[in-house]
């Protein structure tokens, strides 16, 4: 027989390194809290129900406080040899209590049980992770005000296409982060379900009252079906898809402030806090952090496709495949918390040089579109306007002038109506300010968007 608290019907144990590869406490003790969260709920069911007698669960309820108490001053010592976390605490529970210990698990298995403890675990840091975001949006909510009017290339194709605000370009972010906020209350949802009462996989003879153990750990529901409540991980991939589309938005801001803090753009400076040194160039000032982040994206795109790989064709209920389930999530979780955070103190800190943003978009040919329009304005269908202004480009190209720097005769010499009013239309700021249609970079529109988006952080609180 082995020593093991499930070991009854063997009669051979496993070598120290197979008990090693098989066990998970190196990583699911960080659900200790959770565990005992969840013990305390079950047995204070047991005890209501008489499941147990009242003075058992009495016990029982002492012995798991005092477990507590031990785990917020760093005194458990959690063993390979009892495998996870759940066989550790109660063992460490029947050195407290006695034999009494034993009864606690009754009513439950271990299957239900790490479900539940990986459901409150989520459940008490998701609100962590939406507080990040939402001081994240609040940087670039702050930093879009003062920079409603600050005018910018706007790209496609990493090309200049068309004059921006660079507070329109912030709130393009802030409106990506608003989903990733969306998205992770949904997941709430998702989470906030209880899987305790499903025992193994078939429920439990006993007569429970999982809306109580419900009520008592503050979830918002039970899982109706006992197979899908042991089983069931689309909340873990829910929030792992989340968190990859969340990263993926970090990294491209990313490789954006990358790119405008190089020599040749020169559009921001990354403050000293957020910025590293060589070894070697003494003139070097690299953005690491936002280099990090970008490195970071697939750390936790391997966190999504691994948990997907592992729950891919797994017949139901409970497989031991399933112990992968917890390392991406923390893992993830911990990566994407950082990364939020580093994001608020790099935009807040960075440096603006509005003057090389507006600069760059003067001889760039970006007002392209305005004269096309302008010309459309005239009576001239789109189509041509475009081929006309096309024609003029590729002259500015070769003479070395914008469209702005021809003279009017010239400008004539394509289009007959053009008029003199013509240059009013080809400054950035016209360009920037025509564009009034909803969503679009305005500097009113800009500054009436930094309202709403306060509006909807207050409901962020």
């Amino acid at each position: 027989m082995t020593d093991k608290l499930w070991g009854g019907r063997f009669t051979q144990k496993a070598a120290a390194w197979v008990d090693k590869f098989g066990a998970s406490i190196s990583f699911d003790q960080q659900m200790a809290h959770e565990d005992l969260e969840g013990s305390l709920a079950h047995v204070a069911m047991l005890g209501k129900t008489g499941i147990i007698p009242q003075a058992d669960a009495d016990a029982i309820t002492a012995g798991l406080h005092q477990l507590q108490q031990k785990l917020e001053a760093g005194e458990l010592h959690f063993t390979i040899a009892n495998e996870d976390i759940h066989l550790n605490l109660e063992s460490m529970l029947t050195d407290l209590i006695g034999p009494v210990a034993g009864k606690l698990h009754t009513a439950r298995s271990r299957n239900d049980q790490v479900a539940t403890d990986l459901h409150l675990w989520l459940k008490h840091r998701l609100p962590a992770l939406k507080s990040a975001l939402s001081d994240l949006q609040s940087v670039l909510v702050a930093q879009a005000d003062a920079h409603a009017g600050t005018i910018m290339p706007g790209y496609t194709h990493m090309q200049h296409a068309q004059p921006i605000t660079y507070g329109h370009y912030l709130l393009a972010y802030f409106e990506m982060f608003q989903r990733d906020y969306e998205r992770f209350t949904f997941t709430q949802k998702h989470t906030d379900m209880l899987p305790l009462g499903a025992a193994a996989l078939a429920g439990t003879t006993f007569p429970i009252d999982r809306e109580f153990v419900a009520e008592q750990l503050d979830f918002d529901a039970v899982y109706h079906n006992s197979l899908d409540a042991v089983s069931d991980r689309d909340f873990a991939l829910e929030f792992l898809s989340n968190a990859a589309i969340l990263m993926q938005h970090l990294s491209r801001l990313a490789e954006e402030l990358i790119l405008w803090c190089t020599y040749e753009f020169n559009y921001i400076e990354m403050s000293d806090a957020f910025s590293t040194g060589s070894s070697i160039m003494p003139q070097k000032k690299n953005a690491d952090f936002a280099e990090l982040t970008r490195g970071k994206t697939g750390r936790v795109y391997g966190d999504l496709m691994g948990l997907l790989t592992t729950m891919k064709s797994l017949p139901l209920a409970y497989n031991k495949d399933m112990q992968e389930d917890k390392e991406p999530i923390f893992d993830a979780y911990d990566t994407v918390l950082g990364c939020v955070h580093i994001f608020s103190g790099m935009l807040e800190s960075l440096t603006v040089h509005p003057e090389k943003m507006h600069d760059a978009t003067i001889k760039d040919f970006s007002n392209a579109t305005e004269l096309a329009d302008y010309l459309a304005t005239k009576g001239v269908p789109f189509r041509q306007a475009h081929e006309i202004v096309g024609e003029l480009v590729l002259k500015g190209i070769q003479s070395g002038q914008s469209l702005q720097d021809m003279s009017l005769a010239d400008l004539q010499k394509a289009a007959p109506q053009i008029e003199a009013d013509v240059y009013t239309d080809l400054t950035s700021e016209a360009a920037v300010n025509r564009r009034t249609s909803l969503g679009g970079t305005a500097v009113a529109n800009v500054e009436k968007e930094v309202a709403r988006a306060k509006q909807i952080l207050a409901t962020h609180a």
